[in-house]
């Protein structure tokens, strides 16, 4: 039981995670990548709505032993903009941001010396997308599943933070890691 914040006790109902949705300018295409990626089959594949374009549209993969423990959405966006990863500086922590292009910013070490607030935030689309979510994928051979991720249409970032984990890009940008351990 916990206070709802006005006296009264309250049970917390059952909530459970079952999905993540992913944004995307061609859901079915990245879902089919997805699929191919881990072994698993698109369950759910529809095509565009009246008026939109061909690529638009929702799919979806979901849990097989082995292989996906959840399902994953995919989700068309008219107004997609691929994610920036690392984020472009300031970062809080002072971390440097790396390269150029699709998921990449440049390189900084120059030490941050204030940290952004609500009211210097910038308005959206004066700055790339940030990535604020990425799939971490386990893997039993780090280089086998780099390789069998690079056959299937990935990239492999240039930045490289850990040891037992290789930093993917999707091939519409979204950041993912292959991890072992």
């Amino acid at each position: 039981m916990t206070d709802g914040g006005d006296g009264i006790a309250m049970t917390q109902p059952r909530i459970q995670a079952t999905s993540v949705s992913i944004s995307t300018p061609d859901p079915r295409a990245l879902a089919a990548f997805y699929a191919r990626l881990l072994g698993v089959e698109v369950r759910v594949s529809e095509g565009p709505r009246e008026g939109e374009p061909a690529t638009a549209g929702w799919a979806q993969i979901g849990p097989a032993e082995g292989h996906l423990m959840m399902t994953l959405n995919f989700e068309w966006d008219e107004h997609y903009v691929p994610p920036v990863w690392p984020s472009r500086p300031p970062s809080r922590l002072g971390w440097p941001s790396v390269g150029d292009g699709i998921g990449a910013a440049p390189l900084s070490s120059d030490p941050v010396t204030s940290i952004p607030t609500a009211q210097s935030a910038v308005t959206v689309g004066a700055a790339p997308q940030q990535a604020m979510t990425h799939l971490d994928l386990w893997v039993d051979d780090i280089e086998a599943s780099v390789a069998w991720a690079l056959e299937c249409g990935a990239t492999e970032h240039q930045h490289q933070p850990q040891e037992h984990v290789r930093v993917m890009i999707d091939p519409h940008g979204h950041p993912f890691c292959l991890f072992a351990g």
